[in-house]
């Protein structure tokens, strides 16, 4: 892609403000990858996110934790902006896996058999019984496009792909079966994008990019930028590796204001939180235990 109007230029990845109009009105659509509804962790009403997104020009991947309820809503055919059927599936190892599906009865049906059946007390934590790796291999035959969400992980935690695959707990040929990875997250810090940026080519995956929303105000704040005006042709270009990514991170205001969003949310279900969080916390000891017994056996 040549350099054309309204700040579109060659670089993939550009951390900046995104000027939706000025897309548009280069001949591209945008979309916000990564927003959450009511339906999981935020009080965000699906149809206020359709109004704004709207207003912004800024098409949307819908992705609740684990849950599709807000997307069922709605008629995404009759929307005349971008409406990705998605979710954001939480692993039992750790990482959180962004799913996009070209049709929206491809995803229920995905749910309804796969999801469903392995959801805990508090539906958005992580799944009973699916590691990434058996998320994957669920994932093998369906028509839709997987992405690692913010792929460094919140505060250090196992919630991102590539954090896990730093410290050995995922592979790399486990990791490339992913189609993209999240690059500019704005609910993480600069530096982890940065990092996201570093590790996305050295897994040779492509990129997408989203706010992970949990206020409707988040909405555009990072976008994913696509020749393409519809659904079908969005997600072939990020498989194709031919779209591009602009965004900035929240600032610390809003990433509190977030947190403290999806805290109120979680209260209800505390013990299924502590219950859930435990046993990842025991899992990450047992392997990182069992990594460093690997690593003195290699070295005597």
């Amino acid at each position: 892609m040549s350099e054309i109007s309204a700040g579109i230029s060659r670089p993939r990845i550009k951390f900046e403000i995104p000027d939706w109009d000025g897309i548009a009105d280069a001949g591209y659509s945008c979309a916000d990858m990564h927003i959450h509804t009511n339906c999981s962790d935020s009080y965000s009403d699906i149809k206020r996110l359709l109004n704004t997104a709207r207003s912004r020009n800024v098409g949307m991947a819908v992705t609740d934790h684990n849950l599709i309820g807000s997307l069922e809503k709605i008629d995404i055919g009759k929307e005349d902006i971008i409406i990705i059927p998605g979710m954001e599936v939480s692993a039992s190892d750790g990482p959180h896996i962004l799913t996009y599906f070209y049709d929206m009865n491809d995803l229920k049906e995905f749910w309804r058999k796969n999801i469903r059946p392995r959801l805990q007390s508090c539906p958005w934590l992580a799944l009973k019984d699916c590691t990434t790796e058996n998320l994957l291999d669920l994932l093998e035959d369906q028509n839709c496009v997987v992405s690692g969400a913010h792929p460094m992980g919140y505060l250090g935690s196992n919630k991102g792909v590539e954090i896990c695959n730093r410290k050995g707990y995922i592979p790399d040929d486990v990791v490339s079966r992913l189609d993209a990875y999240e690059v500019i997250c704005g609910g993480m810090t600069r530096q982890d994008n940065v990092e996201a940026v570093r590790s996305f080519r050295r897994h040779g995956v492509g990129i997408t990019g989203g706010s992970d929303g949990h206020i409707v105000e988040d909405l555009g704040s990072v976008v994913t930028v696509s020749k393409a005006d519809d659904v079908d042709g969005f997600l072939d270009s990020i498989v194709k590796g031919e779209n591009l990514v602009r965004g900035s991170e929240k600032d610390f205001p809003r990433r509190a204001l977030t947190g403290l969003t999806s805290f109120y949310n979680f209260l209800d279900y505390t013990p299924s939180v502590i219950k859930v969080q435990s046993c990842q916390m025991a899992m990450s000891i047992r392997r990182g235990t069992k990594r460093k017994i690997s690593k003195k056996e290699n070295n005597s």
